[in-house]
């Protein structure tokens, strides 16, 4: 692969509103000696991104502008580092970084730490690796590792529309849960549906809590949520003594303790492990991934502001390659 001196990227040069998004012509990064460059192919777009581009930053030290954004991608190594062994130029890759220290995926190449790269699973193609990095390790950290879901549990995914809810729900019922998944609007409840929840109520307009009794009588074991607020705490009424509470860092308003139940937040953690895991419990799934919206990188600005527009089912892209 050819790589050139310089890359269109989506990027921004002061903090602010969707508009601030322009294409800028970038010195294309290189990758250190533990790096990766990757020819991005499509690069998810999320909530997280639109909050980074309005002036919240992952750590105490944000980077000089100009700041290209995007959290995770699809793509191709076009170059590998000194000290990078397990990738090679060619391979199909999927990435996640927050706040990438060398800029973000909406741009044509990426340099990444190849310990936040894996190859593509299989199942998936590029167009659809590039969505479900940054909400499949979500979801699939959440419902394995921290609300540990077993065959037979009921279990409640609390906002379940969206791209990381309805991951959530293919991953809980293919370790044998029963699952009931709270959405917004007939759209929503139809897609929760579609990817396997037994029972749907909606969480704008139904009583949650009754709808949770009448789904698991004895009560609700345990509740990944994805949405905070009065919605939630009544669902929580429903839920057992002994029974689990688990959301991603980030929900507003964040739940608070309650007797009884074990409440947990946590954090996506990345890596090359990590997104095996990832990787098999998509091809376990058999997972659909939904795309939602398609932009190309030069329309960055629009698909942030379909972002904030909310009631997304599923996920937005940016598609920085047709091939």
């Amino acid at each position: 692969m050819v790589i050139p001196k310089t890359m269109r990227a989506a990027a921004i040069d002061r903090f602010g509103d969707p508009d601030v998004l322009k294409i800028h012509e970038l010195p294309v990064p290189e990758p250190g000696p533990g790096e990766v460059l990757i020819a991005v192919h499509t690069a998810g777009v999320g909530s997280w991104d639109a909050e980074m581009r309005g002036g919240w930053w992952p750590e105490p030290k944000r980077p000089p502008f100009p700041i290209v954004l995007g959290t995770d991608c699809s793509g191709t190594i076009a170059a590998v580092g000194s000290r990078v062994r397990r990738l090679a130029p060619g391979d199909k890759v999927y990435a996640y970084s927050f706040g990438n220290p060398k800029g973000g995926f909406y741009a044509e190449y990426a340099a990444v730490d190849a310990e936040h790269v894996a190859k593509v699973p299989e199942i998936l193609t590029l167009k659809k690796a590039g969505a479900v990095a940054a909400i499949g390790l979500t979801a699939q950290q959440g419902v394995e590792e921290v609300l540990k879901v077993k065959r037979g549990e009921s279990v409640v995914i609390h906002g379940a529309s969206g791209g990381l809810g309805t991951l959530a729900v293919q991953f809980a019922k293919a370790r044998g849960a029963r699952v009931m998944a709270t959405a917004s609007g007939n759209d929503g409840m139809t897609l929760v549906r579609r990817v396997g929840a037994d029972a749907v109520a909606d969480g704008r307009r139904d009583d949650l809590k009754a709808a949770a009794e009448e789904f698991a009588p004895e009560g609700v074991d345990a509740v990944l949520a994805f949405a905070g607020g009065k919605e939630l705490t009544r669902l929580l009424d429903a839920v057992r003594p002994g029974g689990r509470l688990v959301f991603p860092n980030g929900v507003e308003p964040a739940p608070r303790k309650r007797r009884g139940l074990s409440v947990e937040s946590f954090d996506a953690t990345p890596g090359v492990r990590e997104l095996d895991r990832l990787g098999r419990a998509l091809t376990k799934a058999r997972a659909e991934i939904r795309i939602t919206d398609e932009f190309p990188l030069e329309q960055a600005a629009k698909a942030h502001a379909r972002v904030e527009e909310g009631h997304v089912l599923g996920k937005i892209v940016l598609r920085i390659r047709m091939r």
